[in-house]
């Protein structure tokens, strides 16, 4: 607030001395040269002298105050698109597009900056004019009038296009929302669609989706340019009637050669403010829309409801109201499901993603607070994703854990042949999104951090589905070793998962069918046939 109230303060006062400059060289003229006074002269000329170092100083501290206002509301509606973001976490994309809350980072907190930006140049060009108008009206009352019915009508002439600006902006926005999304999914797939033969029709998809976007920026374009002409013509006809005033009245001996001297520089003066006018409401505009995109993504709602508790009942089982599943607090829970959707699902719901009737030691998910159930249950996908940067900061954000520490989450992920593989071990830099790592290798690497983490209750949704059988029965049997004392569920129907199972469950249409002992449900028909249906 304090670096917005100093910009309007350099904006305003290196205006205003702009706006001076041209009454000072009259003065000089009037006095020092018509008349003969050269101390007048000098006297002016030293005054002008001083305008102009206020002028360079106001101008230094206006840019400064300008371009911090500037990185500052720009990176802090960054923050709160982040902090929203993770808020409504896996509920974001249903609420928007993925695509649209980059554009916001992208874009949309840069035009808000920009209104900031401008607000200092803004305030100045107000005051500015409101001196000279009061400069012409002392000089010629018509010249002053002039002006002050002049500007108000130029200004109408470019609000009607406003609006019209706004609406097309907006819907530009929109589309680029779209295709970005698009654009997303079709690259992140790519694999999948050469493999199914639609690499062909997703980029059609996307072909006509980025004609909508050009036809849609077409259209706003037609309106910016139109504002933007109108910046440099009436502006210029409105100094082109001023000056052929004024030269009549200098002609006519109403007014003195200083005084029309004086007038011609505040004719030119005025085309600044006046082309500010129409930037701010340009860029006040592009700003109105990027904060209705903003607030739409402030308002949205995670859909859950969370409680005020923080006492989390270590040890206590876990169970599902809605498939009747019950995870014991200790202990490998394997669940194996004939539908993978549902796996995921009753991920979700283990870890409060979804509002459901889940409980842990008798208690409702719902009456802790988020960050607790966050804190205590960690829920892994079967896409969770891997981010650019060191593996090191990969494995451990918050730099918590010795490299003992780390070392041994690789082991039970047997993932430490990765690292001795890495030119730089963990120091190595990782593309983004773990790019530069095999499908497999990106899994024993979220796997190793979420060992690292070492939370209450850890859901695993096909931890091992990218590896080797070799690979996988060491995997299950050092992440039941390492786990001891604390509650894993693994939604899985490998054989070699459940092979190791303090605990299983079978369910079958989004109901627990079995729940004991491994050896049941290994031998259960419906295991069998959800086992054939995930190698077949």
């Amino acid at each position: 607030m304090r670096t917005l109230a100093a910009g309007v303060f350099f904006g305003v006062l290196w205006m205003l001395a702009q706006a001076v400059a041209p009454l000072f060289v009259g003065r000089a003229l009037d006095s020092g040269v018509a008349h003969g006074h050269v101390d007048a002269l000098v006297g002016w000329v030293l005054a002008l002298l001083g305008l102009g170092i206020v002028q360079a100083a106001a101008g230094v501290g206006r840019h400064r105050c300008a371009v911090t206002n500037w990185l500052t509301a720009t990176y802090r509606c960054d923050q709160l698109v982040t902090r929203s973001a993770a808020t409504l976490g896996a509920a974001l994309p249903t609420r928007l597009p993925p695509g649209e809350v980059i554009n916001m980072v992208a874009s949309d907190t840069r035009r808000i900056g920009n209104a900031l930006d401008i607000s200092a140049r803004f305030s100045g060009a107000v005051m500015s004019f409101v001196l000279v108008a009061f400069l012409l009206l002392s000089t010629s009352v018509k010249l002053g009038l002039v002006v002050l019915i002049g500007v108000p009508l130029l200004v109408g002439v470019v609000t009607p296009l406003i609006r019209p600006m706004h609406q097309r902006q907006a819907r530009q926005r929109t589309e680029v929302g779209r295709l970005t999304s698009l654009g997303t999914d079709t690259i992140a797939g790519l694999r999948v669609l050469r493999g199914m033969g639609g690499e062909r029709a997703f980029f059609d998809r996307y072909r006509e989706q980025s004609q909508r976007v050009r036809a849609a920026g077409v259209d706003a374009g037609r309106v910016v340019s139109v504002i933007d002409a109108q910046q440099v013509l009436l502006p210029g006809i409105f100094v082109v009637v001023l000056t052929w005033l004024g030269a009549r009245m200098a002609v006519s001996g109403d007014i003195t050669v200083g005084e029309l001297i004086a007038f011609y520089g505040w004719a030119a003066f005025l085309v600044l403010p006046l082309r500010t006018f129409t930037e701010a409401a340009d860029k006040f505009t592009r700003a109105h829309v990027a904060v209705d995109r903003l607030l739409r993504l402030l308002g949205a709602t995670p859909g859950l409801s969370w409680g005020s508790r923080v006492d989390w009942p270590r040890g206590g089982a876990l169970r599902d109201g809605h498939t009747g599943l019950v995870v014991p607090g200790e202990g490998m829970t394997v669940v194996a499901c004939a539908d993978a959707d549902e796996g995921a699902r009753l991920a979700d719901r283990l870890g409060r993603y979804d509002a459901a009737d889940v409980s842990v030691g008798g208690s409702p998910l719902a009456e802790f607070t988020q960050d607790t159930v966050r804190r205590h249950v960690l829920v892994v996908d079967a896409q969770a994703a891997l981010f650019g940067g060191r593996l090191r900061d990969e494995l451990d954000p918050l730099h918590q854990h010795t490299d003992a520490d780390v070392d041994r989450a690789l082991t039970v992920a047997d993932a430490g042949e990765i690292v001795d593989g890495l030119p730089e071990g963990l120091d190595t830099v990782v593309g983004e999104r773990g790019r530069s790592l095999s499908g497999g290798q990106r899994q024993r690497v979220v796997l190793a951090r979420s060992v690292l983490a070492d939370p209450d209750v850890l859901v695993l949704v096909d931890p091992t589905s990218a590896v080797d059988a070799h690979t996988e029965m060491r995997i299950a049997e050092r992440l039941r070793q390492s786990r001891r004392g604390r509650a894993t569920v693994a939604v899985s129907t490998s054989p070699l998962v459940l092979r190791v199972a303090d605990h299983a469950a079978l369910i079958v249409d989004g109901e627990v069918v079995l729940q004991g002992e491994r050896s049941e449900v290994a031998h259960h028909p419906d295991m069998r046939a959800a086992v054939e249906r995930v190698t077949s």
